[in-house]
């Protein structure tokens, strides 16, 4: 049986309808699969067959294990419907012989489907169908997390560089070194704060001696201080 590598996880939603149109035998091999990835499984009434929620992304499937000439309308309609109602909505059917691939072909330009729109996968067999599912669900999931992690890398890389720059702009100041910096960050807040606190509010909520709260006062105040200092 196929295990995700690196490991799956996640909620499968199976819809009661589906479940109750097919053998015994496939939602037992659909159960132990899933539970071999790590996924929950959970029976609910749902619009689409599945619904899968993986690493903060829900992707919906639409799976049609039997492609019945005579439900042929129905199952493009439903399509069409459910591909309105989810952004992430694929089709899975299964095509074991050339003369059902032939009915697909035709069908999809009968019904005026756009391709990629929704992404249609077509599998010779069942097991091999609910498993394109998870793989594809468990790497939306995966590409959710790692644009997560990167979002929050720049994040944290803009805070650092935002922190560098008020260091370097406060410890400009004549006399001010790094733990008087921090603790006006801390006290006062923003280098605009900073600037309109007066030497009274310095004193009163950081460690810094009445010399240097002076000094910090006057810095933003007289172009003597503030046209004088270098940043390095």
């Amino acid at each position: 049986m196929f295990v995700i590598a690196g490991g799956g996880g996640g909620v499968c939603m199976m819809s009661n309808t589906w479940r109750d149109e097919q053998h015994p035998s496939f939602i037992n091999f659909i159960s132990t699969f899933l539970t071999a990835n790590a996924f929950r499984l959970n029976f609910v009434p749902i619009a689409p067959d599945f619904i899968f929620n993986c690493g903060g992304s829900s992707v919906a499937f639409i799976f049609v294990t039997s492609l019945d000439p005579t439900c042929i309308s129905q199952i493009f309609g439903r399509v069409q419907k459910l591909k309105l109602q989810f952004a992430n909505l694929y089709v899975v059917i299964t095509l074991p012989t050339k003369e059902k691939n032939d009915l697909f072909v035709r069908s999809y330009f009968k019904f005026g489907m756009e391709l990629g729109k929704p992404t249609f996968v077509l599998v010779k067999d069942l097991e091999m169908g609910f498993e394109k599912m998870v793989k594809i669900a468990h790497s939306r999931g995966v590409c959710k997390r790692e644009d997560a992690t990167a979002k929050l890398k720049a994040e944290r890389k803009q805070t650092v560089q935002a922190v560098n720059v008020f260091q370097r702009v406060v410890t400009s100041i004549p006399g001010i070194d790094s733990h008087d910096a921090n603790a006006l960050n801390q006290a006062i807040g923003s280098i605009e704060a900073i600037s309109k606190a007066s030497k009274e509010q310095i004193l009163e909520n950081t460690d810094l001696s009445a010399d240097k709260a002076e000094v910090v006062s006057r810095f933003f105040r007289d172009p003597k201080f503030y046209l004088s200092p270098k940043i390095n």
